[in-house]
């Protein structure tokens, strides 16, 4: 199997650098795989899970991102995130405060946008506790 150049930046840092076999992020109609390749494109992504496979191993390494895109060129992948994080490194009491503030945020009487902006933060908290802890949050 062949393989690419993998680049995932984060806001606040470089989370891969590297060689990698196949991607999958979460696309805004579906997930979306990228392997050795692939045809060159832009896709924006939303909060989810990815999974990939680098080039030393078939193992998958998985993390939890926000919404941002993914350049595809000339086997090259960069994927720009507002955040991303391994599931072993969310820290759970943060992310149960942040789930209970979108929840107030929403009920609270707000514009057109700051509800678009505490949807987002609801979707963000719910994921981060789904995936931190293996359990699905009412």
């Amino acid at each position: 199997m062949g393989t690419f150049d993998l680049k995932i930046l984060a806001t606040n840092k470089v989370f891969y650098d590297g060689k990698c076999k196949m991607l999958v992020v979460p696309a805004l109609d579906g997930e979306l795989a990228v392997m050795a390749d692939h045809q060159n494109m832009v896709v924006a992504t939303t909060i989810g899970d990815i999974r990939f496979q680098d080039d030393q191993s078939d193992e998958w390494h998985t993390a939890v991102v926000g919404i941002g895109f993914v350049h595809i060129a000339n086997n090259r992948v960069t994927m720009l995130v507002d955040t991303a994080e391994r599931p072993e490194d969310i820290d759970e009491v943060r992310a149960r405060e942040a789930y209970e503030r979108a929840l107030e945020q929403l009920q609270q009487k707000q514009s057109i946008q700051e509800y678009h902006v505490s949807q987002a933060s609801l979707a963000r908290a719910m994921h981060r506790l789904k995936k931190g802890t293996r359990k699905i949050v009412d």
